[in-house]
C-alpha cells in the first residue's frame, strides 16, 4: 500500500525518535571542499539506495527532507534497483543546486558509454558532476577498465562532450585503489572507511594516503558499519549489521569524517540510519581521547568488513 507523504515522514520520525527528525533544524550539515575539484558539497551523501523500491512521493519527500537538511551530494548507480528512476524525477526543481554524482561497472569502452546514456536519461540530465568507475577489486578491474577499448575511454570521451565535470572510482579492496590512484589523477575515489577495519588492521590508511598525494577527495563508506550479520537480518537495505544505536553510530562517523582527506560520509541505504547520519553531522567534531578509546574498545571484539590482504 502506498502511503502519503505525511503517513510517510510520520513513521521515519517515529522511527529516529522524534519530529525533529524530518523537519530542517536549526543546524545545518557542515559543507567541504572536495579536494582538487574546489567544489563545496555537504559532508553527508545521499546514497540512491536510500530511495529504492519507495513509491515516487515518498522518494521525492526523501530528497526534499535531505536537501532541506543541507545534502548537496546525491549519489546513485545503475546497479541499486530503481534509484536511478526514482531519483531523477525527486530532483527535479534542485538539478542545478546539487551535486549529482553516478558510477558504471562496466569494464568496456562500449558497455560504459551506453551504461552512461541510460543513466543520464533516467536521473533527467544533461551531465554528472561526478562519473566513476564502480567497484573495482581486482588487478584484472583495473587493467580491464584502462586498456584498449576500455571503461576509461568512453569516461575521458564524455568528459570531452562535458556530460561529465569530475572523474573518480568506488573500490573495496586497498589493492585495486592504489593500483587506479598510479593510471589516472582521479578527482576522487570512494572506499569503505570504517572505524573497525581501519583501527584493527588499518584497511584503508594507504590509500588516504596516496589520495592526499594526489590531491584526490576520498568520499567514505561504511562509516557506520559494524560487521557481519549473525542471525536474522534486521535492516535489508544493509548486507552488513549497521552501528543502529545512535551514540555508537556518531562516534563511528565522526571517526571517519575526521580522517583525512575524507571529504564527504554516504551512510546506509536504510533511510532511518540516512536521517541519523544527518542530524548527527549537524553537530559534527572530531573525538576526543576519551572518545575515540570507547571507539576502539567498540572495535576489539568485531570481526572486520574489510580486512587488509597483502
Amino acid at each position: 500500500m502506498r502511503m502519503k507523504r505525511r503517513e510517510f515522514l510520520k513513521a521515519v520520525s517515529i522511527a529516529l525518535g522524534g519530529a525533529s527528525a524530518v523537519s530542517a533544524s536549526n543546524g545545518s550539515i557542515p559543507q567541504r571542499v572536495l579536494g582538487k575539484t574546489g567544489v563545496e558539497v555537504s559532508a553527508i551523501a545521499m546514497g540512491g539506495i536510500v530511495v529504492m523500491n519507495m513509491p515516487q512521493k515518498d522518494a521525492d519527500a526523501m530528497v526534499r527532507w535531505a536537501y532541506d537538511n543541507g545534502v548537496t551530494y546525491f549519489d546513485v548507480a545503475p546497479t541499486y534497483g530503481d534509484a536511478e528512476e526514482r531519483l531523477g524525477p525527486a530532483l527535479k526543481g534542485l538539478r542545478d543546486k546539487v551535486f549529482l554524482a553516478c558510477k558504471t561497472e562496466k569494464r568496456d569502452k562500449q558497455g560504459a558509454a551506453e551504461a552512461l546514456r541510460q543513466s543520464l536519461k533516467r536521473l533527467q540530465t544533461n551531465h554528472f558532476d561526478l562519473y566513476q568507475l564502480h567497484a573495482l577489486r581486482t588487478k584484472d578491474d583495473v587493467e580491464q577498465a584502462f586498456g584498449p577499448n576500455g571503461a576509461m575511454e568512453a569516461i575521458l570521451e564524455a568528459k570531452e562532450k562535458g556530460l561529465i565535470k569530475f572523474v573518480g572510482f568506488s573500490a573495496h579492496s586497498e589493492e585495486a585503489a592504489l593500483m587506479a590512484l598510479e593510471r589516472y589523477p582521479f578527482d576522487t575515489v570512494m572506499l569503505p572507511i570504517n572505524f573497525a577495519s581501519l583501527l584493527k588492521n588499518g584497511f584503508g590508511r594507504k590509500v588516504l594516503e596516496k589520495a592526499k598525494e594526489t590531491g584526490a577527495a576520498v568520499i567514505a563508506i561504511k562509516a557506520m558499519a559494524k560487521t557481519y550479520w549473525s542471525g536474522e537480518r534486521k535492516v535489508q537495505k544493509c548486507w552488513y549489521e549497521p552501528l543502529m544505536e545512535r551514540h555508537q553510530a556518531q562516534l563511528a562517523l565522526r571517526f571517519t569524517l575526521s580522517q583525512e582527506p575524507v571529504v564527504v560520509a554516504v551512510p546506509p541505504g536504510d533511510e532511518r540510519l540516512f536521517q541519523m547520519a544527518v542530524e548527527i553531522a549537524k553537530s559534527y567534531r572530531p573525538l576526543e581521547k576519551e572518545e575515540r578509546e570507547e571507539l576502539e574498545r567498540l572495535a576489539s571484539p568485531l570481526t572486520p568488513l574489510f580486512p587488509l590482504r597483502d
